[in-house]
């Protein structure tokens, strides 16, 4: 492991060979979700460029969104400029199987820009899984306003990863009287439902989700 990582002052760090190796990852993630976004809509051709295009796109902006910070909260986390939305409406556009993927793709971009290590396992928790379960929003592709409830399922999944995390491997940060899942509970559902608030709020303006319905179904056509 030391290959990929170092260890100083209790926290590890990617080394070179890391950072290859999660970028090479982040690519392999990007075409599979295509792949499935491929299979899901039962296309004979091969994989469409169009597909990989919007993943990649989504990822970029989501990224990119991440880093638009109205709020960050101390010991990690912060409610962004909807970043959460761009990965849950891959899901919303081609399945929960291709929303996950390209929402571990994303964790794994964030672990290259922004690694935050304190535990091997808490990195699996913390990035491919919590938001590779944006991803879930798919379940809700073909709901009547499958948008909005397909994006509060994702950040249901994603909080409940989060909530994990903080349980396990940062309960020493806990604020004095508090346990460990109270405190995770409460610290991690501040930034995530208050960008929910704010996304469902944007969302539910007529126009806004006029402008959502055209681009889904120029992206799947």
């Amino acid at each position: 492991m030391s290959f990929f990582v170092t260890k100083a002052d209790g926290a590890y760090s990617l080394t070179t060979a890391g950072y290859v190796a999660v970028a090479v990852i982040l690519v392999a993630l990007i075409v599979v979700a295509a792949l499935f976004a491929k299979r899901e809509k039962k296309e004979k051709k091969k994989i469409g460029t169009k597909q990989l295009v919007v993943c990649a796109m989504a990822v970029a902006l989501a990224m990119v969104t991440s880093m638009l910070k109205i709020y960050s909260f101390p010991f990690g986390g912060s409610v962004t400029l909807f970043s959460m939305l761009f990965i849950c409406f891959v899901g919303y556009l081609y399945g929960p199987a291709t929303g996950m993927l390209t929402g571990a793709a994303y964790g794994v971009l964030q672990l290259l820009i922004e690694p935050y290590i304190y535990f091997p396992l808490q990195v699996l928790v913390d990035y491919p899984l919590a938001f590779g379960a944006l991803g879930l929003s798919g379940c809700f592709s073909k709901s009547k306003h499958g948008l909005v409830k397909g994006y509060l399922c994702g950040v249901l999944a994603r909080y409940v990863f989060a909530v994990i995390s903080g349980w396990l491997f940062f309960g020493e940060y806990a604020w004095d009287g508090w346990a460990a899942l109270p405190y995770s509970l409460v610290y991690n559902g501040c930034y995530i439902f208050a960008e929910a608030a704010l996304t469902v709020l944007v969302l539910s303006i007529p126009a806004v989700s006029k402008a959502m319905k055209k681009v889904k179904i120029t992206a799947v056509n």
